[in-house]
């Protein structure tokens, strides 16, 4: 029988491509959105599989909708990108961060022990969670979020392994490093710094404006943490994975490089601008993915260079 997928968040950049990666292993797929559906994001467009999915409204954060919405089409798998993705809006927006990963992560959780059905539920967890660390994460390090969104994050994981070991629910998280793709949005940084570059190598005077450049990252390709997270669900039994490359490298790293690909000098067109620092920022953050590769089978073939490579090709190909 072919199984169905759910997908909450679908119209963001993981949603887009897990609906691709679903298609293409011949789910059928419904992805839901908070907004009337008269169109369906550009992405599922952009991509090729906007006919292949089924859009439906849904209002996470109201419980009776959840449960009806789940009660009706019994999904197989349930997949729970949705949320305030920005942890620098965090800040601006607080509750509604909040509100956007706890309530609504409460609301599913508690829709599936109502309904009994056997349905794997995935997590889309953050290294957010755990603050700066200068040693690589792992699964069992204590959480020590900074930021409004790693807060809201860290209560979603707990709210999961809650329900997980008292109800016997499948539900897992994945706890996702930065992953990157031409579907992220400007606002983000390695986005924003690849597009700017690519305009100032076809001839733009303009200057690239950034915050702080000594963060350190562990940067990965989404296509991959994609599979990641399908493969947990493949799993026979839940539970939490880190999902990262193991490589970490600066902001100014990351800024060089993509510069340095494109024939360009950074520090020619790069100024630091202290508007755009963060109220507390992580000052390093990468990866230990050893379990997941030991358990699931799962290992990041793409690191910082092979992203930037990929990245700058889609935007060099649009011009």
């Amino acid at each position: 029988m072919t199984k169905l997928a759910v997908i909450l968040g679908i119209s963001g950049q993981d949603g887009t491509l897990l609906a691709k990666l679903l298609v293409s292993k011949g789910y059928d797929v419904i992805g839901t959105s908070r907004y009337c559906c008269e169109k369906k994001p550009n992405n599922l467009y952009s991509i090729g599989v906007a006919s292949q999915v089924v859009i439906e409204q849904l209002q996470l954060n109201d419980y009776y909708s959840v449960y009806a919405f789940l009660r009706r089409v019994k999904p197989d798998e349930l997949y729970n990108l949705s949320g305030q993705s920005s942890v620098a809006k965090s800040f601006h927006v607080p509750r509604e961060t909040i509100e956007s990963h706890v309530v609504t992560t409460l609301n599913i959780l508690e829709a599936i022990r109502s309904l009994e059905e056997p349905v794997k539920f995935f997590n889309a967890g953050s290294a957010e969670c755990f603050g700066h660390s200068d040693r690589a994460i792992h699964e069992s390090m204590p959480l020590n979020p900074c930021s409004p969104y790693g807060v809201a994050k860290s209560a979603a994981i707990m709210q999961t392994v809650s329900y997980r070991n008292s109800y016997g629910i499948f539900a897992s998280t994945g706890i996702l490093f930065n992953h990157e793709s031409p579907f992220r949005p400007e606002t983000f940084a390695t986005r924003k710094v690849i597009k700017a570059a690519c305009r100032i190598a076809q001839g733009s005077n303009e200057v690239l404006e950034m915050g702080s450049l000594v963060v350190n990252r562990d940067w990965g390709w989404a296509e991959e943490y994609v599979n990641a997270m399908w493969m947990m669900l493949q799993e026979d039994r839940p539970d939490d994975f880190v999902i990262a490359t193991g490589e970490v490298n600066s902001l100014q790293d990351f800024v060089s490089y993509v510069f340095e690909y494109l024939g360009l000098k950074w520090t020619d067109h790069v100024v630091s601008n202290p508007e755009l620092l963060r109220t507390s920022e992580i000052l390093m953050s990468y990866g230990d993915a050893s379990k997941i590769r030991d358990v699931v089978g799962w290992e990041a073939q793409y690191k910082m260079r092979d992203v930037i490579a990929k990245m700058v090709a889609y935007e060099q190909n649009r011009f």
